[in-house]
């Protein structure tokens, strides 16, 4: 088969670490790193990691320490609160809480619900944002599936609203599957009328979308750092802050108490409610630096980069035979760089791994630890997903699409296994996995929400 490779010349947008990293090759030689997994953890943007460097001799313990560097420490920390919230728009008297990442965010909001709260979720949600609600009470949690269309999808979330009262609405801000996402502002518009509050998992809008908890109406936002190009360790929580307030405090510990007595305890308020412990001022720093680093782009230029992307890697993929792009509903506009994918009879972890051994490049396969959507989309076995980012550029797209044609074409050029659930080089050349020290097929014993079944 041929196919006729797209060679724009889209440049990366912003610098990031990964940018002169190469790989070995099971063929013998390297290559640069083609990152088209960005949506799993996106590299660190090369002033995220200039701006840790120059706080690292600055760091100390926060916010009881008289020592000078403790009060630029906890300087570093608050000030950065601040820019997190203000990258989502925060309103005047919103909170920001900063945790691990969007898993922690949720689960942190989901211990402060009312006890007997009801939620509406969609079966298009990643994990993080099904587990919390199902682990507080699958009672109180209803799984709504979405319809073909956006237009049927908003229409059933009305009616859902209408027969039962929620306390809350859990949404996507865009799929980690397919980028696609329903029109936010309706979506709370929907539920505010009905008396609910909304959470939106960010985790997949906020580092590709400017994304405004004033403009969408949204109550709260979770995301993650690791995501958003500061891979340190913190991700946030930003958003009203009653139920915050008041309740459950998430990480009980020094920091998050006004008065400890032997039978009573008086906490403070959020954010430091659920900040308990030491906390990672490191991560803090780095959050706020790739948050300032992606406001400062000039409008438009961090939606048009992937746009183009995004469009060359759709056009590329629909002209191999034999692969089918994934796609939640007909009319959805305005996705993200997210495209999941399969390649007909082959089995997904092969390709990945083929991508990876013979060419350098880093896609995801598995199903993406969103279960009950890839089942629905008819590949309960998994697919592929390749993303975008800043970092990307029209080469590594371009290299994609020939990769996965030469596959359809030709086959692997060497044999492969599976090794613990992962497919493996048979003779692999390649050396052990630099820092961490092991062996590549130690590497691949990882378990999380890889291939079926074992996710």
């Amino acid at each position: 088969m041929s196919v006729l490779l797209d060679r724009r010349t889209t440049p990366a947008l912003l610098p990031t670490a990964d940018a002169a990293t190469s790989v070995p090759l099971v063929t013998g030689g390297s290559v640069g790193y083609a990152n088209l997994d960005v949506a799993a953890s996106a590299p660190a943007l090369a002033s995220v990691a200039a701006r840790v460097a120059e706080a690292l001799p600055l760091y100390a313990s926060v916010h009881r320490g008289a020592g000078y560097l403790s009060q630029v420490s906890t300087a570093l920390y608050e000030s950065a609160r601040d820019t997190v919230a203000a990258f989502v728009g925060a309103r005047s008297d919103d909170v920001c809480v900063l945790t691990r990442n969007t898993t922690d965010s949720l689960a942190l909001l989901a211990g402060c619900l009312p006890a007997d709260g009801a939620v509406l979720v969609l079966d298009v949600e990643h994990h993080a944002d099904l587990l919390p609600w199902q682990q507080r009470s699958r009672d109180l949690c209803d799984v709504l599936e979405a319809a073909p269309t956006v237009a049927g999808t908003l229409s059933r979330l009305a009616d859902a609203l209408a027969a039962r009262r929620y306390v809350l609405v859990a949404v996507t801000g865009a799929s980690n599957v397919t980028g696609e996402s329903l029109p936010l502002r309706r979506v709370t518009e929907l539920a505010h009328a009905a008396g609910a509050l909304v959470v939106v998992d960010g985790a997949q809008l906020v580092p590709h979308r400017r994304f405004s908890l004033v403009e969408s109406g949204a109550d709260w936002v979770a995301f993650s750092g690791h995501k958003l190009y500061a891979p340190f360790g913190t991700g946030a929580l930003v958003g009203r802050r009653d139920w915050l307030d008041t309740g459950r405090p998430y990480l009980p510990g020094g920091g998050a108490v006004a008065q400890v007595d032997v039978d009573a305890t008086t906490w403070v308020a959020a954010p430091h409610r659920h900040e308990g412990g030491s906390p990672n001022v490191l991560g803090a720093v780095a959050l706020a630096a790739a948050c300032d680093e992606l406001a400062a782009l000039a409008p438009g230029a961090l939606e048009d980069h992937e746009r183009a992307l995004r469009t060359q890697l759709v056009d590329g993929l629909s002209q191999v035979d034999g692969v089918r792009l994934l796609r939640i509903w007909s009319d959805s506009v305005d996705p993200t760089g997210v495209v999941s994918f399969t390649v007909e009879g082959a089995d997904p972890g092969l390709v990945a791994a083929y991508l990876s051994a013979e060419h350098g490049i880093g896609v995801r396969d598995g199903r993406f630890c969103a279960h009950p959507l890839v089942a629905r989309l008819g590949v309960p076995g998994g697919a592929l997903r390749a993303s975008v980012g800043v970092g990307t550029s029209a080469d590594d797209v371009a290299r994609l699409v020939e990769a996965v044609a030469r596959f359809v074409a030709e086959g692997p050029a060497v044999a492969y296994a599976v090794v613990d659930g992962r497919h493996q080089p048979v003779a692999d050349p390649r050396p052990v996995a630099g820092l961490a020290g092991a062996d590549l097929s130690a590497v691949a014993r990882g378990a999380g929400c890889g291939p079926a079944p074992t996710r």
